[in-house]
């Protein structure tokens, strides 16, 4: 069992990495396998709606994206952490994400989260964004005993945030058991819903 964490932020060691790093630590300890992959800094071009994808069943535009769609098809879960520097989800992730869930398939019913960290505030927009990733994919989204979120410049200041240290821990924690149960069920014969083809509706006279 493994779960694949993005980390949002052109820092390596940063916030985001640190909350995320907690995260790991109890999914650690519950015998699920972690990888953190961070962006980094290089520009990631956005989608631009040609739907090359469909056909390609991949991006056309062969990046990081097209490793990571591969990365969550092959994993058991998602946690995407991104830190807030102008009231939302750092740009360079969002566009990152939009190719990754326009392009990417597979990803139903594997459990997935969204982490935001912040010096003061935008923590909850952040993740009310990266949640409807999750949602339009069919993915269950696991959360903890308050919103996914952390605050602090730096690393160091995030650890002083005890609840949202803890916030982490429980996270890592309800994703565990939440792919455990998954994947009881599967060796009992419970079979994941099968999806439907979708009906595409266009409210244009």
């Amino acid at each position: 069992m493994k779960v694949l964490m993005i980390n949002g932020s052109p820092h390596a060691k940063g916030t985001t990495y640190r909350a995320l790093s907690e995260v790991a630590g109890e999914l650690n300890k519950n015998g699920i396998e972690t990888e953190i992959v961070q962006i980094g800094d290089k520009v990631i071009a956005g989608c631009v709606g040609c739907s090359a994808c469909r056909k390609l069943g991949k991006c056309i535009k062969d990046d990081i994206v097209n490793d990571l769609i591969l990365k969550v098809q092959q994993g058991d879960g998602l946690i995407v952490g991104s830190p807030v520097y102008y009231a939302s989800l750092n740009g360079t992730l969002k566009c990152l994400l939009d190719r990754l869930f326009y392009a990417g398939s597979g990803f139903e019913n594997k459990p997935a989260a969204a982490v935001a960290v912040a010096r003061r505030a935008g923590t909850t927009s952040t993740i009310d964004i990266i949640n409807k990733y999750f949602a339009l994919k069919g993915m269950p989204i696991v959360t903890s005993q308050y919103w996914n979120m952390c605050f602090g410049s730096n690393g160091e200041q995030a650890e002083q945030d005890g609840e949202g240290m803890q916030t982490m821990r429980l996270l890592g924690n309800n994703m565990a058991y939440l792919i455990k149960c998954i994947k009881a069920g599967e060796q009992a014969g419970i079979k994941a819903p099968v999806k439907e083809n979708q009906i595409r509706t266009n409210f244009i006279k």
